[in-house]
């Protein structure tokens, strides 16, 4: 299956949503949440009943979310200013959440293994562990030595106890992958 991309955009958050099974009543953190381009249509699909936790360093990527929300009626995104680099830097409790979302945030950081201790503490037990990053060796996106391979990705998840569960596409610059806890 080829993902469908928007106009002016590389990821379709619509297609891998739906990829990745988000249902109705879950609780997910959107680490790096960024402008909410994942959190937007994620909170649509879980719900009243589900809750979107918006985690971002950055105090005007939330209030650009929490405004984007509103617009849309949106009452379960919650933002939260995060240092997803540090154990317990999310501020969500242990075991809460049933899907961590990791969408192009580990080229950004060089204490990749620290944001997946901190995904594993906040998942429950048999919660999802979603990432999204940059193909290797391609014109677009972040220099190469920054980019967090998949082999990398596999051997951070593995350490954790997580297992792998599946690759799945995520558009022609971007590669997915789902672990369970």
């Amino acid at each position: 299956m080829e993902t469908k991309l928007p106009k002016g955009g590389f990821l379709c958050p619509e297609t891998i949503i739906e990829e990745i099974g988000i249902k109705e009543g879950m609780k997910i953190a959107d680490f790096g949440c960024g402008a909410g381009y994942f959190t937007i249509p994620m909170a649509k699909i879980v719900e009243e009943k589900g809750k979107i936790y918006a985690l971002d360093i950055l105090k005007t990527a939330l209030e650009s979310v929490k405004s984007k929300a509103k617009l849309e009626g949106l009452l379960n995104v919650m933002g939260v200013q995060s240092n997803l680099e540090v154990l317990g830097g999310s501020k969500l409790q242990d075991e809460s959440i049933d899907l961590a979302l990791l969408a192009n945030i580990l080229f950004q950081s060089s204490k990749k293994a620290d944001i997946v201790k901190e995904v594993k503490r906040i998942l429950k037990k048999d919660g999802g562990m979603v990432v999204i990053e940059w193909k290797e060796k391609q014109p677009m996106g972040p220099p190469e030595k920054l980019i967090a391979s998949r082999g990398l990705v596999q051997d951070l998840a593995k350490s954790e106890g997580f297992k792998f569960k599946k690759e799945f596409p995520a558009g022609k610059n971007h590669w997915g992958m789902i672990f369970v806890k």
